[in-house]
């Protein structure tokens, strides 16, 4: 029987792989526009990934962190999760997908050409909930994805390092939401003081094809960007995604609307970081509150 939590997010959209398990898909906001011929998420801007063929998953509901920023609700994490094996998630994602996406097919809105598309997805964001690194056999879920085809993008808190690296995912993200131990603590609120791990996670990611992703909420982690441009610097990362909190989903009960950026405070701090770093912004996206910057060579 699945739990209450897992019911509840089941009612919310989640496609969950087995009654008793956490581990779920469902397709987030940008690839049900793209899907009625909208415009697609910055990921598509930046990487070439068709938001209309990226499923969007996790193998875990368990985290490490309770973020204030967070657009998840902790009460919906299980007491208890059962593990599903890998390759049956991997043999489930797209009737998955194909299940939650149903209900495009007889809209008018939908274009017949990308519904088709996106049910031959090529992408998996490992992203939607929970912390992925505490799921036990993510190294060999990646490796079944690419052996069928898809391409990946993880996207750890880097709480678990020693875990970041056996997993090679195409693009691995971590997030770096502090520029240090006392900010992290109080925006991210560790069930363990992780703050060390997370340092150590932006180590490996200067041997990989990888990105930093800050998430900028203001009056909260707003502040010292050449303690942040540092971090970055010693990261090695490819790329730099300063992104803006956005007051959406569960966070409404932790933070407040003022806590949300305007993009031209993202554009601000993103320069504040590239003129401490060698880092240097490529592009934006002003609907998604996010600029890319870029390690310079």
């Amino acid at each position: 029987m699945p739990s209450a939590p897992c019911e509840q997010l089941r009612r919310q959209g989640y496609q969950f792989v087995t009654p008793g398990a956490s581990a779920a898909v469902k397709p987030c906001l940008w690839c049900k526009r793209a899907l009625c011929g909208g415009e697609m998420c910055y990921k598509h801007q930046f990487y070439g990934i068709e938001s209309h063929r990226c499923i969007q998953m996790t193998p875990t509901l368990r985290c490490t962190q309770r973020c204030l920023f967070c657009w998840r609700s902790f009460e919906h994490e299980p007491a208890a999760d059962e593990d599903c094996p890998p390759g049956l998630i991997v043999d489930r994602l797209i009737d998955l997908q194909k299940r939650a996406l149903s209900g495009y097919k007889p809209s008018y809105r939908v274009t017949p050409d990308r519904f088709r598309d996106a049910l031959s997805p090529k992408h998996v964001a490992i992203s939607l909930a929970g912390e992925p690194t505490c799921y036990p056999h993510l190294a060999e879920l990646v490796d079944l994805l690419h052996g069928r085809g898809y391409t990946t993008f993880l996207v750890s808190n880097g709480t678990r390092p020693w875990v970041l690296e056996t997993v090679h995912p195409f693009q691995t993200y971590v997030s770096l939401s502090a520029p240090d131990r006392e900010t992290y603590q109080k925006l991210c609120r560790p069930i363990t003081d992780s703050w060390e791990r997370v340092v150590e996670s932006l180590g490996i990611l200067g041997q990989r094809r990888s990105a930093i992703r800050i998430t900028v909420v203001r009056g909260e982690n707003d502040t010292r960007p050449d303690l942040f441009g540092r971090l970055i610097q010693e990261s090695g990362a490819r790329f730099v995604e300063v992104k803006g909190y956005m007051f959406l989903g569960y966070s409404r009960k932790r933070l407040k609307k003022e806590n949300m950026p305007g993009h031209g405070e993202i554009q601000a701090f993103a320069g504040s970081l590239s003129g401490c770093s060698d880092y240097e912004i490529r592009d934006e996206s002003p609907a998604s509150r996010v600029v890319l910057l870029e390690r310079m060579g």
